[in-house]
């Protein structure tokens, strides 16, 4: 069985920064791309980064990219993601995401990601 454990979400001024973390228990923990998505109230599941599993490939979206920085430690199997000058659109409920043992590079692609956490609130206020 596979877990993931997001935590580091909060509220936030606008222009600020808050670092989430995603812990990986479970055979995946360490063989495998991770990545971060959003969802925000009344919009779709978002791509926000993604990671190899090297860590040396990284993916991250248009509409964060400059801000938000996606990295990982396979020694503590943790994925993080820093973001820097928050807005408030970027308040959404942030999901770490694991593919499957042995997918080890990157996708931007929610339905290539076979592991979910629970998610944790980011809040961005003006």
């Amino acid at each position: 069985q596979v877990h993931l454990v997001e935590s580091g979400g909060g509220l936030v001024q606008a222009g600020g920064s808050l670092r989430l973390s995603c812990a990986a228990s479970g055979r995946t923990g360490t063989k495998s791309a991770m990545g971060w998505f959003r969802q925000a109230p009344g919009k779709e599941r978002e791509f926000v980064a993604g990671i190899s599993w090297s860590g040396g490939s990284t993916a991250t979206a248009d509409s964060v990219r400059g801000r938000f920085t996606i990295s990982r430690d396979n020694a503590k199997n943790t994925v993080y993601l820093q973001m820097n000058s928050l807005k408030p659109e970027d308040t959404a409920v942030y999901t770490c995401a694991a593919r499957a043992y042995g997918s080890t590079w990157v996708s931007t692609r929610g339905d290539e990601y076979d592991y979910w956490g629970q998610g944790t609130q980011v809040t961005v206020s003006s």
